[in-house]
């Protein structure tokens, strides 16, 4: 019997098909907007929680409507199936904690320290690699349900890889942040303010969207909850997303529009981050015989990047304006791109995997 639907070619919607365009046009109107108004957009940087804390109110609370939504799909409950198949989550946390943030912290190091130096400067590179380091360190969250129905992967299996890398962001995201940026780069990490974004930024929404997730099924059912409540809110999280971009964009305005060039040069460790740790969880799943639905899944975790908190996070460490925010942001731009041709290597080497 023929399944004609699963024929059909498996498409992103409208925005996260073109998230690099919508990335690319926040951009040009927050530089725009940061030229045109720059006392206005001095007005807003100043809303801060605290002095000196870096933590902006209005990007904070755009954050929060950003990363709240995606929270609300992670059922916790489905890490008790982990012992049922644990060599591919094995693998997909190897790489995600003890060698990617490692990785990134090399390859920052050797382009902006060392190739693009005399391009950049000493205190932009450090601010680099800082920012790549924050990038590298927050395991994809969100997109990743998407990369893995472009691969057809196993969605229950992508959903424990994903709860199980969230609850170890608690814990391990600002001691593995701490720890590299201040070897790699130089720059002090004001531990307060890291472990205030984390609360703000993993804590806070975690707690939220599990608490939201259970009373939500309690009351309506899975079936309202997936097909009604959750659809509801992703025009939220795609509105502050874009808001957010243009306004550190607009903070931005000044170091883009004198750095045109920095951007691409930012771009160049982040492309090959991703195509080295997808290729090694990629491998390492054929090694150990992992079926191909879990394989496809956990490279593709392994090579993107939850960039809101990462975006976040270099925010309240730096400050909207600074080098490392504008790394992060970097990270946003290429994602959809890097991450559709990875889908794609997936999808046509699937015949390596012997199904187990």
């Amino acid at each position: 019997m023929t399944d004609n639907t699963a024929a059909r070619p498996k498409r992103l919607s409208l925005f996260e098909r073109y998230l690099s365009l919508w990335v690319a046009a926040c951009m040009v109107l927050g530089v725009v907007l940061g030229r045109t108004f720059p006392a206005a957009t001095s007005a807003i940087r100043t809303l801060e929680f605290g002095e000196n804390t870096h933590i902006n109110v209005v990007i904070a609370v755009l954050i929060w409507l950003m990363i709240y939504p995606m929270m609300l799909k992670v059922d916790f409950k489905s890490v008790l199936d982990v012992g049922k198949r644990p060599r591919g989550l094995l693998i997909t946390l190897f790489v995600n904690w003890l060698v990617k943030p490692f990785s990134m912290a090399f390859f920052g190091w050797l382009f902006f320290r060392h190739l693009f130096l005399p391009i950049i400067g000493l205190e932009l590179a450090r601010q680099y690699i800082a920012g790549v380091i924050i990038l590298a360190a927050a395991p994809c969250t969100a997109m990743v349900f998407v990369w893995s129905y472009l691969t057809d992967g196993d969605p229950a299996y992508t959903l424990v890889q994903v709860a199980v890398n969230d609850l170890i962001m608690l814990f391990a995201f600002a001691p593995i942040v701490t720890f590299l940026v201040a070897g790699a780069s130089g720059l002090t990490v004001p531990i307060p303010v890291l472990l205030w974004a984390v609360f703000l930024f993993i804590v806070i929404p975690l707690a939220a969207g599990s608490l939201t997730r259970t009373l939500a099924i309690r009351a309506k059912g899975l079936e309202w909850f997936e097909q009604r409540f959750l659809p509801l809110l992703h025009p939220v999280s795609v509105a502050a997303l874009l808001a957010t971009l243009v306004i550190i964009f607009a903070f931005q305005a000044d170091n883009i529009s004198d750095k045109t060039l920095h951007v691409a040069l930012i771009a160049v460790p982040i492309i090959i981050q991703v195509y080295f740790n997808s290729s090694l969880v990629y491998g390492l799943m054929r090694l150990f015989r992992v079926p191909y639905p879990v394989a496809a899944p956990g490279a593709l975790i392994g090579a993107s990047n939850f960039f809101e908190l990462a975006v976040a996070t270099a925010i309240a460490l730096y400050g909207p304006e600074s080098g490392a925010a504008l790394a992060t942001v970097v990270g946003v731009l290429v994602e959809v791109p890097v991450m559709l041709s990875v889908c794609a290597f997936c999808n046509r080497t699937r015949h390596w995997f012997t199904e187990v």
